[in-house]
């Protein structure tokens, strides 16, 4: 937690959130993945690991996470906390996902997970990271977004072919949910 503040500090733009979310945001998003279809699983900004240690707890023994983090304290300490064959860290931007699948011999993803502040990177990037993550999903495939702002919902309904949005009260700040598919 206080890895988390202290980068929120130093850099608020890239976090988003003051606090990781809350394990009903966590429940939530992740109630939407077919656990036992999943193979390929993409997490953009895991930050400290609240998604990551649930996602590699419900996934497949031979499924594979990769996680693209811009923050190298978080990728550092990532790195050093999880301990699983299945985990793959990335520093880099989440713009770079369709080389790095490619990179990884992975033809697509099957779940794409992203709590990155939308709404507060420029547009050509938000835009990138958009476009590139509805490529690389398989045809089964969803983008699942959680974020504290609604401002990417147009963003998303533009590339997505469907959009469905939720919202879960109870996190410090009440999240806005999205579920995109090609």
């Amino acid at each position: 937690m206080l890895l988390f503040l202290r980068n929120y500090l130093k850099h608020p733009r890239m976090l988003g959130a003051m606090i990781p979310s809350s394990r009903f945001v966590v429940d939530e998003v992740l109630g939407k993945v077919d656990w036992d279809r999943a193979k390929v699983i993409v997490e953009y900004g895991p930050g400290v690991g609240t998604f990551t240690t649930e996602i590699l707890k419900r996934m497949r023994p031979d499924a594979a996470l990769i996680v693209f983090e811009l923050n190298k304290d978080f990728a550092k300490f990532l790195r050093q906390k999880v301990a699983d064959a299945r985990f793959h860290v990335v520093q880099g931007s989440a713009a770079q996902v369709d080389s790095v699948l490619a990179e990884k011999g992975h033809v697509g993803a099957d779940y794409v997970i992203s709590g990155i502040p939308f709404s507060t990177m420029p547009a050509a990037e938000r835009d990138a990271i958009i476009r590139k993550t509805h490529k690389v999903l398989n045809p089964e495939g969803a983008f699942l977004v959680y974020q504290v702002s609604g401002a990417v919902g147009p963003h998303l309904q533009r590339v997505f072919s469907n959009v469905d949005r939720d919202y879960e009260p109870l996190n410090l700040l009440p999240a806005k949910l999205f579920y995109c598919v090609p």
